[in-house]
Protein backbone atom coordinates (compact mmCIF):
# COMPACT_ATOMS: atom_id res chain seq x y z
CA UNK A 1 0.00 0.00 0.00
CA UNK A 2 1.32 3.12 -1.28
CA UNK A 3 1.26 6.21 0.91
CA UNK A 4 1.05 9.87 -0.92
CA UNK A 5 1.72 11.61 2.49
CA UNK A 6 4.37 12.76 4.50
CA UNK A 7 3.51 10.37 7.89
CA UNK A 8 2.79 12.27 10.70
CA UNK A 9 4.61 11.39 13.86
CA UNK A 10 2.86 11.51 17.09
CA UNK A 11 4.15 12.57 20.12
CA UNK A 12 3.56 11.20 22.97
CA UNK A 13 5.01 12.25 27.06
CA UNK A 14 8.16 10.65 27.78
CA UNK A 15 8.01 8.12 30.21
CA UNK A 16 10.39 5.94 32.09
CA UNK A 17 9.85 2.75 33.78
CA UNK A 18 10.86 2.56 37.37
CA UNK A 19 9.90 -1.54 37.68
CA UNK A 20 7.88 -1.57 40.72
CA UNK A 21 9.86 1.23 42.52
CA UNK A 22 8.91 1.84 46.44
CA UNK A 23 7.58 4.95 47.48
CA UNK A 24 4.86 6.25 49.71
CA UNK A 25 1.28 7.89 49.55
CA UNK A 26 0.34 10.32 52.23
CA UNK A 27 -3.44 11.14 52.67
CA UNK A 28 -5.05 13.03 55.35
CA UNK A 29 -2.87 16.17 54.91
CA UNK A 30 -0.23 13.78 55.69
CA UNK A 31 -1.82 12.08 58.89
CA UNK A 32 -1.95 8.91 56.89
CA UNK A 33 1.27 7.00 55.20
CA UNK A 34 1.32 3.87 53.37
CA UNK A 35 4.06 2.31 50.98
CA UNK A 36 3.33 2.18 47.57
CA UNK A 37 4.67 0.96 44.28
CA UNK A 38 5.72 3.21 41.30
CA UNK A 39 4.84 0.97 37.96
CA UNK A 40 6.29 4.03 35.58
CA UNK A 41 6.07 7.54 35.85
CA UNK A 42 5.66 10.62 33.26
CA UNK A 43 5.36 14.41 33.92
CA UNK A 44 1.68 13.95 33.91
CA UNK A 45 1.49 11.35 36.59
CA UNK A 46 2.00 8.07 37.60
CA UNK A 47 1.06 4.53 38.01
CA UNK A 48 1.33 2.76 41.33
CA UNK A 49 0.45 -0.04 42.84
CA UNK A 50 -1.01 -0.34 46.45
CA UNK A 51 -2.95 -2.59 49.08
CA UNK A 52 -4.90 0.69 50.07
CA UNK A 53 -8.01 1.55 48.74
CA UNK A 54 -8.52 4.59 46.74
CA UNK A 55 -11.95 5.68 44.88
CA UNK A 56 -11.46 7.58 41.93
CA UNK A 57 -11.34 11.66 42.23
CA UNK A 58 -9.26 10.64 45.96
CA UNK A 59 -7.04 13.17 46.76
CA UNK A 60 -3.32 12.00 47.95
CA UNK A 61 0.50 12.92 47.98
CA UNK A 62 3.09 10.71 46.48
CA UNK A 63 6.97 10.69 47.47
CA UNK A 64 8.94 9.22 45.79
CA UNK A 65 12.46 9.24 47.91
CA UNK A 66 12.54 8.40 51.77
CA UNK A 67 14.82 10.34 52.92
CA UNK A 68 12.92 13.62 50.60
CA UNK A 69 10.46 15.90 51.74
CA UNK A 70 8.76 16.57 48.50
CA UNK A 71 5.43 15.41 47.69
CA UNK A 72 3.82 15.77 44.89
CA UNK A 73 0.27 16.53 44.83
CA UNK A 74 -2.03 13.88 43.06
CA UNK A 75 -5.85 12.98 42.15
CA UNK A 76 -6.48 9.39 41.51
CA UNK A 77 -7.97 8.97 37.94
CA UNK A 78 -8.40 5.63 37.27
CA UNK A 79 -8.19 2.18 39.21
CA UNK A 80 -7.91 -1.14 38.20
CA UNK A 81 -7.68 -3.78 41.24
CA UNK A 82 -5.18 -2.40 43.32
CA UNK A 83 -3.19 -0.72 40.28
CA UNK A 84 -3.81 2.71 40.20
CA UNK A 85 -3.27 6.01 37.65
CA UNK A 86 -2.33 9.21 39.28
CA UNK A 87 -2.47 12.74 37.73
CA UNK A 88 -0.32 15.38 39.60
CA UNK A 89 -2.23 18.01 39.92
CA UNK A 90 -1.28 21.66 40.80
CA UNK A 91 -1.44 22.79 44.03
CA UNK A 92 -4.93 24.91 45.01
CA UNK A 93 -3.49 28.84 46.28
CA UNK A 94 -6.16 30.83 47.83
CA UNK A 95 -5.93 34.25 45.87
CA UNK A 96 -4.28 36.95 48.08
CA UNK A 97 -7.20 39.85 46.71
CA UNK A 98 -10.65 39.77 45.61
CA UNK A 99 -11.24 39.28 42.19
CA UNK A 100 -12.08 42.53 40.18
CA UNK A 101 -15.74 42.52 39.28
CA UNK A 102 -15.92 42.06 35.24
CA UNK A 103 -16.31 45.49 33.40
CA UNK A 104 -19.64 46.55 33.12
CA UNK A 105 -20.84 44.93 36.27
CA UNK A 106 -23.47 46.90 38.03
Amino acid sequence: MASNGARIKVSREPRRQLNNRAAWITVDDGATESACAVVDISPGGAKITTEVAFDVKDRLALTLLADHAKRYPCEVVWRRGNTYGLKFVMAEAEPDEPAAEPAGAV
